[in-house]
């Protein structure tokens, strides 16, 4: 169902027209509040797959997001329907198969760089109300319960910290930790030379995964880092470790974490995303039955706390994932040379 159609006011010479799938109420504010006349927005709820790509019949553009499906039969099918651009919303691009794009000329381009602040601090909040166990105190108190018991953290201060991945977000982690006196190691296939200054330093991934009292995960879902967190990692990782991914759901095998949460290995676990999110995340599901019992089995847990992808849920983050996706957008449609060209050609795959 469309949640509404935005079109700009005045005169108009030739319109991109954008279909947006996967929309929220969110995503028609910030996008329409930086519309320029050259873009015509529509808004859909639905999720782009093959059975739903007929709604883009008609649009230059196709907007998406996670959990949207962009594989070789709907890249065909958005290019019989005469669209030559797929415009992400978002960094990560797993959910497109970018190969097949550029064999057949469609166009993609993605958010980069929107806000790595706002998954960084949502990070750390994961962390301390983990730790400090403050979804358990905000319900004690509520309910007129001041008992301390089972309430007891440990100082972040002296502990090692073991981040996988240093791009911006995972950069923008270790910052917030130095601050607290954290020491910090770190894997990752691309070393920055950024990081080590910074007082961090590289090790293994065996190494990180033996030596941490809490690692957090901020590395892209590529083939080889499917299921990053599986049963030999969680074996060899401390008694007690407290686990945090902000960054794709599939880097953790989720049944593998669930029985080392069961014998107590993992002390605990922080989700921002999920394995099988695009069945659960960005809707109201109150009201339903949840059928998949894998996600039921991590909300039993009391040392589990897990958000709805709501990392990159910030204002300045919407604020900038809404200008870039419409800088990619006119880039693309002018095929002219911005002032900013590097800036905004990198944003295409």
């Amino acid at each position: 169902m469309t949640l509404d159609q935005y079109k700009p006011s005045g005169n108009q010479t030739q319109q991109n027209k954008v279909i947006v799938f996967s929309s929220q109420a969110y995503d028609k504010d910030f996008l329409t509040q930086h519309c320029p006349d050259s873009i015509e927005f529509q808004f859909f709820e639905t999720k782009l797959d093959a059975k739903s790509v007929v709604l883009a019949s008609g649009f230059d553009v196709v907007s998406v997001f996670v959990n949207d499906t962009i594989d070789a039969e709907v890249i065909d099918a958005l290019l019989e329907m005469g669209v030559e651009h797929i415009a992400l919303r978002c960094a990560g691009y797993n959910n497109v198969d970018v190969e097949y794009a550029n064999e057949r000329g469609m166009a993609v381009s993605r958010v980069p760089a929107y806000s790595p602040q706002a998954v960084a601090e949502h990070t750390i909040a994961l962390m301390m109300a983990l730790n400090r166990k403050l979804h358990k105190a905000y319900n004690r108190v509520k309910e007129g319960n001041f008992d301390l018991n089972g309430l007891l953290g440990f100082n972040l201060y002296g502990k090692t910290v073991g981040i996988i991945g240093t791009g911006k977000i995972g950069q923008a982690v270790i910052n917030i930790l130095l601050g607290f006196g954290c020491k910090i190691i770190c894997y990752d296939v691309a070393q920055s030379v950024d990081v080590t200054a910074k007082g961090a330093h590289y090790t293994s991934l065996d190494e990180l995964t033996q030596q941490s009292d809490i690692i957090s995960l901020h590395c892209p879902l590529l083939p080889e880092t499917k299921h990053l967190i599986n049963n030999a990692r969680l074996s060899a990782m401390k008694e007690g470790v407290m686990l945090i991914n902000t960054s794709r759901g599939k880097l953790v095998d989720t049944k593998a974490v669930i029985n080392a949460i069961k014998r107590k290995h993992i002390g605990a676990l922080g989700l921002d995303v999920y394995e099988m999110e695009e069945n659960l995340f960005f809707k109201n599901r109150s009201s339903e039955i949840i059928e998949d019992d894998v996600f039921q089995r991590l909300l039993t847990f009391p040392n589990v706390l897990i958000t709805g992808h709501q990392g990159f849920f910030t204002h300045e983050a919407l604020t900038e994932i809404a200008q870039t996706t419409i800088s990619n957008i006119e880039y693309f449609a002018s095929q002219q040379k911005p002032e900013q060209e590097d800036a905004i050609a990198s944003n295409f795959l």
